[in-house]
């Protein structure tokens, strides 16, 4: 064999696990035809957090109108942009540095599975002991008339300069989070949502409590309904705004963009370019059209009919051991269908687990509680057994905790910060909702109370860092334990 285990995919999927491995001499390749990192590093946690992060800061600094704010903090789209591309474009070197440190063996191209024992890049065809498929997902796209003109996360992620009006197809993660960043931005945009509700794995009453402020700032919402046709105004050119083209620099399969700058950073030369048909006879016009619908298996063409493998939308199906129905095929990450969110935590989690398994070290793979969070404006984040499941169940009950509204001096003016706590009989910790701008920070500090059963008694005995939004939070959690 060339390799004990050959990785198809670059991120932390992949090499979280693969280091381990590697450690205990085992003989890794890993195999990427884009960039090193795959789509956190380098086309979706990262870069959302870098341009995410301003507009939070703006919505901070406007808690205090009337109370000391003298004048507007105003974000510079382009500039961000220049700086976002800067800090990204170099992660992939970075991790092809990581990987020569942890002495991981890298082949740049596409992986094509041949047999349960070979795997195509390029030219050259690797035998194997294992093959572990960690692809991730890929951006959905409606089979309708125009669907040539609309344009996905990566996409939003590089435009140097936000449209004037966006029409967001979507209601989860995606579109929400972008609805926020235009509201910041004081431009406008169209939600338009298949279904009753959006960001349907959260606590629908900080949902609608995110709702109503993204509709004070211009952003209208459109429940189910149903896009039929994008339509692009033949009166109006519009340059293509972004070209890919290989650069193999240093050994490097590296995406570059050559951008036309009057195309890319001038909205004004496609003012209400596209018109978007609904199948109830709802139509909007705009500048800009993301689909933002949902993400599906990205495992075209990598060879699962050469083993008799199958997918859905949902990933490759695996069981308790991230094993596919070939017995010495795995996947993992995202592109695996699990049941569980399909988070990076999460792919890692199931990375470092599947190194153990490897290794003969594991049994079935088991998960803690995981936080999720809504990188909204505010944030809303669940962690737990959900507050819809404790109303509907004598088990438990559930707590409303309005600390901002208690706090607000000590939360940056913030009265709007809470969370709905979900606790047992015996008063022990099972769950929590939170409505806060560290909603992220507040979740991870109740899955470690969750986690490590941490009790009410030994919670109030604690002292904590004051003020800061977690001691606050934690300090109102003495009325659940004294009945107060």
């Amino acid at each position: 064999m060339d390799y004990d285990v050959i990785y198809i995919g670059s991120g932390n999927a992949a090499w979280q696990g693969a280091r381990f491995l590697r450690k205990e001499g085992l003989k890794i390749l890993i195999v990427e035809e884009s960039l090193y990192g795959g789509t956190c590093a380098n086309r979706g946690c990262n870069s959302k957090a870098l341009l995410d992060a301003p507009y939070e800061i703006k919505a901070l600094g406007d808690n205090f109108e009337g109370v000391g704010k003298s004048c507007d903090f105003e974000v510079d789209w382009s500039d961000l942009m220049k700086f976002k591309q800067k800090r990204i474009e170099n992660m992939s070197a970075f991790l092809d540095g990581k990987f020569k440190e942890y002495n991981l063996d890298v082949a740049h191209g596409k992986g094509v599975i041949i047999d349960e024992h070979k795997v195509r890049v390029n030219d050259d065809i690797y035998t194997t002991d294992k093959i572990v498929i960690a692809t991730g997902l890929k951006p959905m796209f409606p089979d309708i008339p125009g669907s040539e003109y609309l344009h996905d996360s990566n996409d939003f992620l590089d435009i140097c300069e936000l449209p004037k009006h966006t029409i967001i197809m979507g209601g989860g993660f995606v579109a929400m989070e972008f609805a926020s960043i235009i509201a910041q931005a004081g431009l406008e945009a169209d939600v338009i949502i298949r279904g009753g509700m959006a960001l349907k794995y959260f606590h629908q009453p900080y949902v609608q409590k995110i709702i109503s402020e993204l509709k004070k700032n211009n952003i209208r919402f459109h429940f189910n309904e149903s896009v039929s046709e994008v339509i692009k105004d033949g009166s109006v050119e519009i340059k293509d705004p972004e070209k890919r083209i290989h650069n193999a620099e240093k050994g490097l399969n590296v995406d570059k963009y050559l951008r036309d700058p009057e195309a890319k950073c001038d909205n004004k030369s496609y003012p209400n370019a596209f018109t978007v048909k609904c199948e109830s006879g709802l139509t909007l016009t705009g500048d800009y059209v993301i689909s933002a619908i949902g993400r599906t298996a990205n495992v075209e063409d990598i060879g699962l009919e050469n083993v008799g493998l199958t997918y859905s939308k949902n990933g490759i199906k695996v069981n308790n051991h991230l094993q596919t129905d070939v017995s010495n095929i795995y996947a993992v990450g995202d592109v695996a269908d699990t049941g569980i969110a399909k988070l990076v935590t999460v792919a890692i989690h199931q990375s470092k687990y599947l190194a153990k398994e490897l290794l003969g070290e594991a049994g079935d793979i088991t998960y803690p509680v995981i936080p999720a969070v809504a990188y909204t404006i505010p944030k809303i984040a669940t962690v737990g057994i959900p507050a819809y499941v404790g109303d509907e169940s004598d088990e438990y009950d559930i707590h409303r905790i309005r600390y901002g509204r208690s706090y607000s001096a000590e939360l940056k003016n913030d009265s709007t910060a809470e969370v709905k706590v979900i606790v047992d009989k015996e008063l022990n910790i099972v769950g929590a909702e939170i409505y806060a701008a560290d909603a992220e920070n507040v979740a991870n500090m109740f899955a470690f109370i969750i986690n490590k059963k941490i009790t009410l008694e030994e919670l109030d005995y604690m002292i904590y860092a004051f003020p800061s939004s977690s001691s606050v939070c934690l300090y109102k959690l003495h009325n659940i334990h004294y009945n107060l």
